[in-house]
């Protein structure tokens, strides 16, 4: 517990902590009021499949460009403007009467998005500067066990919500929950952020022109710059040992994901032969399971490296999900299906730390937009790949042989970062940089100059002198979620 006491100690992240606390739980009321109400509305399981992909596409397309335009502009003020752009997105639903007009709760979706391409890295980018580094584990861990908290209470109310109030009260609590998140991250002090240059430099987030602002620039080479950015992050994803294997990490992890969220309600109908209350019931003790992991780890975050704590995490996560999917063959019973995902969240928690951790760490201030950005559009294309895949394959192969791909998937996946990152340091690589250190992504660089941000001689050199840290982690739900984990309501 004292690992959480230092933590709160730092204003800002109480601050943001509260902020993510209320718009969560706005969008959970929304989420779950939204399909139940859309459902009533139309009828139609086709309806409620296209709020899911209204959900996911601009994740898809919009991730990593967005990422781009988060490293430009000043974290704060892009997520305020978020929060006001997505609270405002949210006053159409106040039109919807019939289903001749469910095509506007689908515009309405993808506007949201759209901006949370926005927001999501724009927030993974500000934690970071509120907490120190000692702690920064354990924040991420409080910050998922705040949404897993919010998903348990907004659950709870968004049903009976959509049943009383309709899609008018459901709308009007969510854009409520925008604003009030907008006013507490206003009162956030943040200093500079690192890695970005200072005014007058024409780097990234100078906020003046330079040699490498497009304010003099014309459309062609304003794109051309964009562009350039844009590979910046994909290079630096792919190029970084620890970056690269995160990514391959939620490349696995998450093709399961997407196969748990497609046959998770059939495995509890048709398998479980479980009632819808029952899979309400199941579905609402991971957020319990979350709750508790995410204390725990936020308790331990000072004390063991985030590597351990994906790469075992993951390892447990799937170890656990695999008797889960399997224990049905031997004996049918809903109530043991509840146990494990309450259990599931432990390594759920530690899992979801270590990566955040890690992935905060293994980038500077300047890149951290659109590398998350870009993850977060691999994760979104994964996710979708395993839907599509369990929906053919569900009838075919079955749904027990299939959800087990999910559960072997997360072991393979853990055992890979065991390995892969057995010999990774503890705590911070020494990615904070002051301006002058850290050359212009698209300059050429002098001899003596590191040739680019993303290379590990560079990632290694820029502060040589950092103590070592230990760090665990957090969780948000199920998944390792980095891309619309808070605000879409799909």
């Amino acid at each position: 517990m004292g690992a959480i006491r230092a933590a709160l100690r730092q204003r800002g992240l109480r601050q943001l902590l509260g902020a993510s606390l209320i718009s969560a739980t706005g969008d959970w009321v929304l989420r779950v009021g939204l399909a139940y109400y859309v459902y009533v509305l139309t009828g139609s399981t086709l309806a409620s499949a296209l709020i899911l992909l209204a959900s996911f596409v601009p994740q898809i397309v919009l991730g990593s460009v967005a990422g781009v335009f988060v490293d430009r502009w000043d974290t704060k003020r892009t997520m305020i403007v978020s929060n006001l752009l997505l609270a405002a997105g949210l006053l159409p639903l106040l039109a919807v009467r019939h289903a001749g007009q469910a095509w506007i709760v689908y515009a309405v979706l993808a506007w949201e998005g759209c901006v949370q391409q926005l927001f999501t890295p724009a927030e993974q980018a500000l934690l970071p500067q509120l907490a120190d580094d000692d702690y920064l584990v354990t924040a991420n861990a409080l910050n998922g066990q705040v949404r897993d908290l919010s998903r348990f209470v907004g659950s709870a109310v968004g049903g009976i919500v959509a049943a009383m109030g309709g899609i008018t009260a459901l709308a009007f609590i969510d854009i409520a929950s925008f604003l009030v998140a907008a006013a507490l991250i206003g009162r956030i002090f943040t200093a500079r952020r690192e890695g970005h240059a200072a005014p007058g430099s024409g780097h990234p987030g100078s906020g003046s022109p330079g040699r490498g602002s497009s304010g003099t620039r014309s459309l062609g080479g304003r794109l051309a710059l964009l562009r350039a950015e844009w590979s910046d992050g994909l290079r630096m994803a792919t190029h970084q040992r620890v970056l690269r294997v995160i990514l391959i990490f939620l490349l696995v992890t998450c093709v399961g994901e997407g196969i748990m969220s497609t046959l998770f309600a059939p495995f509890v109908r048709s398998v479980l032969h479980g009632s819808a209350a029952d899979y309400g019931f199941i579905v609402s003790a991971q957020a319990v399971g979350g709750m508790v992991g995410g204390l725990i780890a936020a308790s331990v975050g000072n004390r063991v490296r985030a590597s351990v704590l994906l790469g075992w995490g993951a390892v447990a996560f799937g170890a656990v999900d695999l008797v889960m999917f399997l224990y049905p063959l031997a004996w049918v019973a809903v109530w043991p299906a509840a146990v494990f995902m309450i259990v599931v969240g432990l390594p759920g928690a530690l899992t979801l730390a270590g990566t955040m951790t890690l992935m905060q760490r293994n980038t500077v201030g300047s890149h951290r937009g659109r590398v998350f950005g870009a993850l977060g559009a691999v994760e979104g294309i994964a996710i979708v790949a395993g839907t599509i895949a369990a929906g053919f394959l569900g009838h075919s192969v079955g749904i027990i042989p299939i959800l087990a791909v999910q559960g072997g998937g997360y072991l393979a996946a853990g055992l890979l970062v065991v390995f892969a990152l057995r010999h990774e340091a503890p705590g911070r690589p020494g990615l904070t940089s002051s301006p002058r250190e850290e050359p212009s992504p698209w300059e050429e660089p002098s001899p003596r100059e590191e040739p680019c941000p993303w290379e590990e001689p560079c990632l290694q050199e820029q502060q040589p002198s950092l103590r070592e840290q230990v760090m665990p982690a957090g969780a948000s739900g199920r998944a390792v979620r980095i891309g619309q984990d808070s605000k879409l309501p799909g």
